[in-house]
């Protein structure tokens, strides 16, 4: 069973990218163990705590390490990720030698309320990725424009296009994950 940690960028309730993230989610086969992993609750990443991490810290850790992949959607700020995504990556790939993100396959979607789709956010993710040695989709590129017209008042997916081409997203990311694995 392939174990997926999905990391969401928003840390807002009810957020565009949590809705997207579920709709991705919910996309994997069944044979896929999926699990959000919080990250609003992650104090800022400080060397300091590298010889003495917060529990918090060494329960994230934890939980990323044992993922074999990971989803990762996020919301634009600023034309990048947003702090509380930056500061996530920060705390799994410390202290220097230790990155447990290191080898998952990656899958990154973004989302905005705008026609950009969250493109800044998407590629400054990426090169972090990359730095920290994961393997990631390369096509599809996930950008979604205006999110604020993709889901029903349930949270649901309304375009049958865009569940469509989410799923060769998905089927990607598995393509990736069997061909590492």
């Amino acid at each position: 069973m392939t174990k997926l940690g999905v990391v969401v960028g928003s840390i807002r309730n009810n957020s565009f990218s949590g809705m997207v993230a579920k709709a991705i989610a919910d996309l994997y086969p069944s044979d896929v163990e999926v699990e959000f992993l919080e990250i609003a609750n992650l104090p800022l990443y400080n060397q300091d705590y590298d010889q003495d991490s917060p529990q918090v810290y060494k329960d994230f850790r934890a939980k990323v390490a044992e993922k074999d992949a990971i989803l990762f959607v996020t919301p634009e700020h600023n034309r990048s990720i947003p702090a509380a995504l930056k500061n996530a990556l920060d705390v799994a790939s410390r202290p220097w030698g230790e990155n447990v993100w290191s080898g998952k396959p990656a899958l990154v979607a973004s989302q905005s309320i705008s026609g950009i789709s969250g493109f800044g956010a998407n590629h400054h993710l990426r090169q972090s990725l990359a730095f920290l040695n994961m393997p990631t989709v390369q096509q599809p590129e996930v950008y979604l424009a205006n999110s604020q017209d993709l889901f029903d008042e349930n949270g649901k997916l309304v375009r049958e296009d865009t569940v469509t081409f989410l799923q060769t997203a998905v089927d990607a990311h598995m393509n990736l994950i069997t061909k590492l694995g």
